[in-house]
C-alpha cells in the first residue's frame, strides 16, 4: 500500500499539473522522464528520486518544497548552501582574476533569481546564489562606465535574493552581511531608487534585533533621501518605504506614525498599477496586505481592522507567493486572538499551499499553529499533522 507521504506527494504533483493545464504526457516530456514514471508517482506507487523531483518541479515552475511539503529536504539544501554564499561575499571589495560573465547572460540569470524570490523558491536560490554573487562581483570589478553601473545593479539584486534565503532560514549574521553588500552595491549604482530599495531591505536587521524605533528612524531618513515620486519607479520606491515604515512603527507601538505612513502608502499606491516594481512590488493590493500587517503588529486592540480587511478582500492569485502567504499568516494570528481557531487553521493551510517554505519558517505561523492545536487538542488528525510539519510540537 502506498505510504501517506508518497500518496500526498503524488496528489500534489497532479494538482499543480492540472493547475498548469498540462497532461501527464506533457509533464513527462518537460521533465525528461517517462510517462510511466509520472503516472506511478501521481498515484503514490513510487517516490521520486531527488533528481526526478527537481526535474518535475522545474517543469511545473515550482520549488521542490511546493511538492514535498512535509519534509526537511529544502531545509537541508538551503543550510548546505549557506557556507558557499558566505564565502562568495567574504572579500566583496577585493578584485579577483575571475573573468567576468557577459552582462546580458548575467542579467538573465539574476532575473530568474528574482522570480524565484517572488515565488518563495528558496532551495533554487540557495544553490544558484553563490555562483551569481561571484559572477556579479567579478563583473563589477572588471568593468567601467555604464557597464559597471549595470553590474552594480545586478549585484544588489543578487544580494537581495540571497538575503531572502538567509533571513527566512534564521542565518541572521549572514543576512546582515548580505544587506550591507546590497547597500554598498546600491551606492555604486548612483541610482537613488536602488538605494531606496536597499534601505527597504535593511529594515530586516531592525526587525531581527527588535530595534523598531531605530528602524523607523532609519526608514524616515531613507524616505527623505528618496527621489521625488515624479515617475512610476520613484513613486513605487517611496511607497514601499512608507509601507515598511508603517509596519515597523506599528511594531514600535507608535500608532500615529503607523497611520501617517500607511496613509502616504495608500496615496501613492492608488496612483500606480499593482505591478509597479522597484525592487519590491508595490500597488493598491500590496498596500492592503500591509494594512493587515500594521493592524496585527499594533496588537490585539486593533485586530478588528485586520479582520475587516480580510472580510472584504483577499490577495489576488498573481501577487508574489511570499506576500500572499504573509497575508494569510498574519490573518491567522488575528483570528487566533479573536477566538476563531478554526478560521486561523484554514488561513494557515492556505498560506502553506501558496508558499510552503515561507510558511514553515515563519515564527508567527508556528506560534499560531501551536495555539490552535492547544485550543483544539482533541480535534482532527490534520491539525496535529500540520503542527508537526511546522515545528509547533
Amino acid at each position: 500500500m502506498p505510504s501517506p507521504s508518497m500518496r500526498e506527494m503524488g496528489q500534489r504533483i497532479a494538482t499543480i499539473r492540472r493547475g498548469r493545464r498540462m497532461t501527464q504526457a506533457e509533464l513527462a516530456r518537460a521533465a525528461f522522464v517517462s510517462l510511466a514514471t509520472v503516472k506511478a508517482i501521481e498515484r503514490g506507487a513510487r517516490s521520486p528520486s531527488d533528481d526526478t523531483l527537481d526535474s518535475l518541479a522545474a517543469a511545473l515552475s515550482v520549488d521542490p518544497s511546493d511538492i514535498v511539503t512535509g519534509s526537511t529536504r529544502t531545509d537541508s539544501r538551503v543550510h548546505a548552501a549557506i557556507p558557499a554564499i558566505s564565502a562568495a561575499i567574504s572579500a566583496y571589495d577585493i578584485p579577483t582574476d575571475t573573468t567576468p560573465r557577459p552582462l546580458p547572460e548575467l542579467d538573465s540569470a539574476v532575473g530568474v533569481l528574482v522570480q524565484w524570490r517572488l515565488g518563495a523558491q528558496y532551495a533554487r536560490i540557495a544553490e544558484r546564489a553563490p555562483h551569481l554573487l561571484w559572477d556579479a562581483l567579478a563583473a563589477l570589478h572588471h568593468t567601467a562606465g555604464a557597464d559597471r553601473l549595470h553590474a552594480a545593479q545586478l549585484l544588489a539584486v543578487a544580494a537581495r535574493s540571497a538575503d531572502a534565503v538567509a533571513y527566512k532560514f534564521g542565518h541572521q549574521d549572514l543576512s546582515a552581511r548580505l544587506v550591507e553588500l546590497m547597500r554598498w552595491a546600491a551606492q555604486q549604482t548612483e541610482d537613488r531608487v536602488a538605494q531606496a530599495t536597499a534601505a527597504y531591505v535593511r529594515t530586516e536587521t531592525f526587525f531581527a534585533a527588535r530595534a523598531h524605533a531605530q528602524g523607523l528612524t532609519a526608514l524616515e531618513q531613507a524616505i527623505d533621501a528618496s527621489p521625488s515620486p515624479v515617475d512610476r519607479a520613484a513613486a513605487a520606491a517611496r511607497g514601499a518605504l512608507h509601507m515598511r515604515a508603517a509596519v515597523i512603527a506599528a511594531r514600535a507601538r507608535d500608532a500615529d506614525a503607523a497611520a501617517l505612513h500607511l496613509g502616504e502608502a495608500r496615496r501613492l499606491g492608488h496612483s500606480l498599477p499593482e505591478d509597479a516594481y522597484s525592487g519590491t512590488q508595490f500597488g493598491p493590493d500590496t498596500v492592503r496586505t500591509h494594512e493587515v500587517s500594521v493592524a496585527v503588529s499594533l496588537g490585539q486592540e486593533h485586530l478588528q481592522q485586520a479582520l475587516d480587511v480580510a472580510d472584504e478582500w483577499t490577495p489576488p492569485a498573481d501577487m508574489p507567493a511570499e506576500r500572499q502567504s504573509g497575508f494569510w499568516i498574519e490573518l491567522a494570528r488575528a483570528q487566533v486572538w479573536a477566538g476563531r481557531p478554526d478560521d486561523a487553521f484554514e488561513s494557515l493551510k492556505v498560506a502553506r499551499f501558496i508558499a510552503p517554505q515561507h510558511t514553515r519558517e515563519h515564527p508567527w505561523a508556528r506560534e499560531a499553529a501551536a495555539t490552535v492545536r492547544r485550543l483544539k487538542r482533541a480535534d482532527a488528525e490534520s491539525l496535529t499533522s500540520f503542527a508537526e510539519w511546522i515545528g509547533a510540537v
